[in-house]
């Protein structure tokens, strides 16, 4: 992915979504940049946008829809603008048909063929099954990568190996390592603030503000110091999920698709005493590094295939990585969350630095205060105010 077009500071820690400078989806059919004039809620991709025609694309909902279109600019390792004339500018063509767009059309409904025909429709191929971040996919082996380094691509799948706890085992030893049960469970609210870094030096530095009530509702602000930038809201009422971000294809809209389940269990995760509860279904643990460490895995199951892995510290038994997939007829759609920097407060052990990872970009949140069984207006979990 060209980090030059591709990256921008996003607001919004353990957030789930596509956010800002997303704008490559196609254009709303109502011709103008939506701000919820119409909603989002109950349209398929197919029904809102135009010239999105494609059988397995066009029955997504909206925003999975969006988040689709960032796995296929990685997959093909491309921007915005190699497809959609004059993207990221007011001059932007999302509807136009382009040589590469129609290409791409083609090569969805092959991948869908594919896994019909083959593997009576279960997701083993994939546009990176191929492309791994080139458009014309490479046929031959480099000798050089042969025998250099290992390939550290990885199943989505986690598959138990021997030898290792029990997946019980890990979640205790993690509520243990955070303060224990009954602290955890005395935890009803917190807020947290510090700066949200964007990677790479482009999109600035902003404030950050957490805002979290047990046992699922969860909020994010991002407000931009120095400019005229609006502020980029993320809410989670228990229920439903919201996104605000000014600068976005969306602007403010409900989420439905597989981002509000993501949304949801970030929430939950907020207060980890109920992290066995939050997904279903657990698989492993197994073994995976993360640079020059191996870490204990689990990954549990959601709905609508729905998958979350999560990596523990073998030594300490606190959570460093967090990758969920959001399921789409060309691949599973992930996002990464790293956590370190663990400080006790209250006698809780909370992450001070929490790293944010997507499809579109990526940023880290570096906090230095969190207060914790505060007060928290229950609006500040709803709808974004159109302010």
């Amino acid at each position: 992915m060209k980090v030059s077009s591709k990256v921008s500071l996003a607001a919004g820690v353990l957030a789930t979504l596509w956010v800002v400078g997303f704008v490559f989806a196609a254009t709303p059919a109502a011709q103008e940049q939506p701000r919820m004039r119409e909603s989002i809620v109950g349209k398929k991709a197919g029904e809102y946008f135009k010239n999105v025609s494609t059988s397995t694309l066009k029955e997504l909902s909206v925003d999975d829809f969006v988040a689709s279109m960032g796995l296929i600019s990685a997959n093909l390792g491309l921007d915005c603008a190699d497809c959609h004339p004059n993207a990221g500018t007011d001059k932007a063509d999302f509807v136009i048909d382009t040589p590469r767009k129609a290409t791409t059309r083609r090569m969805v409904e092959m991948v869908a063929t594919l896994n019909r025909a083959n593997f009576a429709g279960v997701q083993r191929v994939t546009c990176w099954t191929c492309h791994h971040g080139r458009i014309t996919p490479a046929t031959t082996i480099s000798l050089d990568a042969w025998y250099d380094a290992p390939n550290i691509e990885l199943d989505d799948a986690v598959r138990q190996e021997d030898g290792q706890p029990t997946a019980e085992q890990i979640l205790d030893k993690y509520i243990q390592a955070l303060g224990g049960a009954q602290r955890l469970g005395s935890l009803t609210s917190f807020v947290s603030t510090g700066n949200a870094l964007g990677y790479g030096d482009l999109g600035g530095n902003a404030d950050f503000t957490m805002l979290a009530k047990a046992p699922n509702q969860r909020a994010t602000l991002i407000t931009y110091k120095d400019t005229q930038r609006p502020a980029s809201i993320w809410a989670f009422d228990g229920r439903t999920g919201w996104i605000k971000t000014p600068r976005g294809l969306l602007g403010e809209y409900e989420l439905i698709g597989s981002e509000l389940d993501g949304a949801r269990l970030e929430a939950q995760l907020s207060f980890p005493g109920q992290v066995k509860q939050a997904l279903t279904n657990w698989r492993g643990p197994a073994t995976r590094s993360i640079g020059d460490r191996d870490f204990l895995i689990l990954q549990g199951s959601g709905p609508r295939g729905f998958l979350a892995t999560l990596y523990f510290d073998p030594a300490s038994g606190l959570l460093s990585r967090m990758v969920r997939y959001g399921p789409s007829p060309i691949g599973r759609m992930p996002t990464q969350i790293d956590y370190a920097d663990y400080r006790e407060v209250g006698g809780i052990k909370f992450p001070f630095e929490i790293k944010f990872l997507w499809l579109d970009g990526r940023y880290t949140a570096k906090l230095n205060k969190i207060e914790t069984n505060v007060a928290i207006d229950a609006t500040k979990f709803g709808r974004p105010s159109v302010k």
